[in-house]
């Protein structure tokens, strides 16, 4: 009996893998979920409330926005809920619903379904909502919260971000008033509700690396690099250097938002230098510009660079011929 042998041919790429994009969304969900714990015991049961909404308003859209555009439905693949649980994040505790359902709106029906739906928006739909809240509702987006205040009753206080005060101590300015390096690792500090914790954002991030959802190339990066700066910056102070990485957003900037599929570079190469720019760039806004915040612009900005990384990093294929340089006389020829 002759058996009959079959030459499979199929397109490129050949790697085969049983992760999907449900599976991989979903790791990112429990990696979150230290964090929004966290954000519950310290800005209180109002969380849960700006989370509902911006979730909530997330998939809702994403629903109506694919049946309008006539295309296959997509809430499945989970991302929706990703986007909203990593709006909330960066939001302050009293932010009205309302403007969270905006800015949730803006995520998915404006950066993210015009442009094709997941895998095809070139930047981060979460981070671009984000910034049109902050330039939209300025005031609403930076009025914090004391940690645990909402025991006490105390309400809401209109202050300056605590990296204003965290920035000038590289211009010689003073450590009274802030929270201690320890508090800061916990989270005893006012902010957004999902970067004050760097504990919870740490462990969400050690997560995903063992599951093999992120590589470490981006947050290394990215985190390296501002510690560096910050370093020169603060000639020398480690106490400076500690307090930047876990002020404002760097963290949860470099662990969930830099590594997203869609808008980073897929190479090493290209991830090293897209993690070093958002880095540099963090750090440049933070010291020299007039917001002490640069996360999400830098983010952005490396976004809006990632086709061009990609182009100068791309790897060529095994057995392409290397372009001979024509000497002088043949260029002559030829001209």
């Amino acid at each position: 009996m002759t058996v009959e042998k079959k030459l499979t041919v199929s397109a490129s790429p050949h790697i085969r893998s049983a992760a999907t994009t449900t599976g991989i969304m979903l790791d990112v969900i429990i990696a979150l979920i230290p964090s929004l714990i966290a954000a519950i015991a310290i800005f209180g049961p109002r969380v849960l409330a700006i989370s509902a909404v911006t979730v909530g308003t997330s998939v809702l859209s994403e629903y109506i926005a694919r049946k309008i555009m006539k295309k296959p439905g997509t809430l499945s693949d989970l991302s929706a809920v990703v986007t909203g649980l990593i709006l909330a994040f960066n939001l302050p505790a009293t932010i009205p619903l309302w403007m969270a359902a905006i800015g949730a709106i803006v995520a998915i029906v404006v950066v993210k379904q015009f442009f094709g739906g997941i895998g095809q928006n070139f930047v981060n739909p979460a981070l671009m909502a984000r910034i049109i809240l902050f330039l939209s509702f300025t005031q609403a987006m930076t009025t914090w919260t004391g940690a645990f205040a909402w025991k006490d009753g105390v309400g809401a206080v209109t202050t300056a971000s605590p990296l204003n005060q965290i920035n000038n101590i590289a211009s010689g300015g003073s450590l009274d008033g802030l929270p201690s390096l320890t508090q800061m690792f916990f989270g005893q500090r006012a902010g957004s509700l999902g970067e004050v914790c760097a504990a919870a954002l740490i462990l969400g991030g050690l997560f995903l690396l063992i599951r093999g959802v992120i590589s470490p190339a981006v947050p290394l990066a990215y985190i390296g690099t501002v510690a560096v700066f910050m370093f020169i910056a603060g000639k020398g102070d480690f106490v400076f250097v500690a307090y930047e990485l876990m002020g404002g957003g760097l963290l949860l900037g470099a662990i969930f938002m830099a590594t997203d599929y869609a808008t980073s570079p897929i190479s090493l190469k290209g991830k090293i230098i897209f993690g070093i720019g958002c880095g540099l760039l963090t750090a440049a806004i933070r010291l020299f510009a007039n917001m002490p915040e640069g996360v999400s612009f830098s983010i952005i900005l490396m976004n809006i660079l990632v086709p061009h990384i990609e182009r100068l990093t791309a790897s060529k294929p095994f057995g392409t011929p290397k372009k001979e340089k024509k000497n002088a006389a043949e260029a002559e020829v030829e001209a």
